[in-house]
């Protein structure tokens, strides 16, 4: 339950370093990784050429959480996310897609159930502070 990508400091947010990914990937010995948890697309390529890519939320495009620090996480658009991996003689492509659906009924079913937080960040991207 913790980021793979992101560090989370009292004051900020910011992408961990490659070496740090790196450090915690030491065990696994695939050339890709794909990772979630902080529903942000992302890739970051490794010291030894592997690729760690987080191919975004497919339902959840922001939220709030409190460890181990307030902090937010959003993607500033409603739309659904993957990634499509394609590889070539020059290595990997990562091509991130935002694909749009019906976030308004998802919204109103959020906020039918008392789930007002998730009403609007299905509907905007977006987490209030």
């Amino acid at each position: 339950m913790e980021y793979l990508l992101l560090d989370v400091e009292k004051d900020r947010m910011s992408l961990k370093s490659t070496g740090g990914i790196a450090l915690k990937l030491r065990s696994v010995e695939s050339k890709v990784i794909i990772c979630g948890h902080d529903h942000t697309p992302n890739s970051v390529l490794l010291p030894d050429g592997g690729l760690v890519i987080n191919p975004g939320s497919v339902g959840l495009q922001a939220y709030t959480d409190n460890s181990p620090y307030p902090h937010k996480i959003e993607t500033g658009s409603p739309h659904a996310r993957y990634s499509v991996i394609t590889k070539s003689e020059a290595g990997y492509s990562v091509e991130s897609i935002a694909v749009p659906y019906d976030w308004e009924t998802a919204s109103a079913t959020a906020h039918r159930n008392g789930r007002y937080d998730w009403a609007e960040w299905l509907k905007t991207g977006r987490a209030k502070s």
